[in-house]
């Protein structure tokens, strides 16, 4: 039997990694820290290393702007980072939104609504990639980052950071569309940022292994994950989530009582199957 700490230790260290990157802005905001600088599109580390979001300087690029060396240097730390190491990690383990729309999902599994029958999801998970490509569009015709105007993400951090005001609006938005209008709406099927690392996320060497004879099939691993459909080897086979839409938030990995999933690096995984 799992202990409370084994069954919620990914979420709480998310929790904490979250909430924690949010002081230290706003810390650098209110109180002159010098530890992390700056908002989520472009921020420096200790004063030294620069860290720049990569689907903005894509926008800015398409916008026809010139990108300053400081920013395409952050532009490569976040890329090789994420493309390594982290998958699509931002979204589970950084960006502010997921902790509005964990809560939705959480309600809305308390409240019964993906019970409800006749209840379908209206929308594809395709639907990012399309808002992706069009945000870039808009930005070449009209000379501006589209997305980040209107992005929620950076209203809810640069309000938290800087001071709220449209930041609820967004939260409030984000919250009530995942709770009642589209499971995992908002981070699952629009968000063109999630999108961005979900495609360079595939090259990432940690994954999240499925061992196949462990598995009893009690299909809690489905249940909890947000982006279950990467879970397709359940049930079949022992093999690494290869699909770049994974979050890496590792509530599979925690609900699992028969330690069937676990993180893994991807090369010595394949190996090691070429070897049996």
């Amino acid at each position: 039997m799992k202990t409370l700490w084994n069954n919620y230790r990914y979420l709480i260290l998310r929790r904490v990694t979250q909430i924690g990157l949010l002081i230290l802005y706003f810390g650098a905001n209110a109180w002159g820290w010098k530890i992390l600088q700056g908002n989520l599109s472009s921020s420096i580390i200790l004063e030294t290393i620069p860290m720049s979001d990569p689907y903005a300087a894509l926008q800015m690029l398409a916008a026809g702007a010139v990108l300053a060396t400081d920013l395409l240097v952050g532009v490569g730390v976040v890329l090789a980072f994420y493309m390594l190491f982290g998958g699509r990690a931002f979204c589970s383990w950084v960006c502010p939104i997921n902790m509005v729309t964990d809560s939705a999902n959480y309600l809305r599994e308390k409240l019964g609504i993906n019970k409800i029958k006749g209840i379908k999801q209206p929308a594809s998970r395709k639907m990012r990639y399309w808002v992706l490509g069009l945000s870039l569009v808009i930005s070449a015709i009209m000379g501006v980052t589209a997305f980040e105007f209107i992005s929620p993400i950076s209203m809810v951090h640069r309000g938290i950071v800087f001071g709220l005001g449209f930041g609820w609006a967004a939260i409030l938005v984000i919250f009530l569309f995942d709770l009642f209008v589209l499971k995992n709406g908002w981070c699952g099927h629009i968000c063109p940022l999630g999108g961005f690392y979900s495609l360079i996320g595939k090259f990432s060497f940690i994954r999240v292994h499925h061992i196949e004879e462990n598995c009893t099939l009690c299909m809690k691993c489905k249940k909890v994950c947000p982006e279950n459909h990467v879970l397709h080897m359940i049930g079949k086979e022992s093999l690494p989530v290869l699909s770049g839409e994974c979050t890496n938030c590792a509530r599979c990995i925690e609900v699992c009582d028969d330690d069937a999933l676990g993180f893994h690096i991807k090369n010595l995984v394949n190996n090691k199957n070429l070897g049996e």
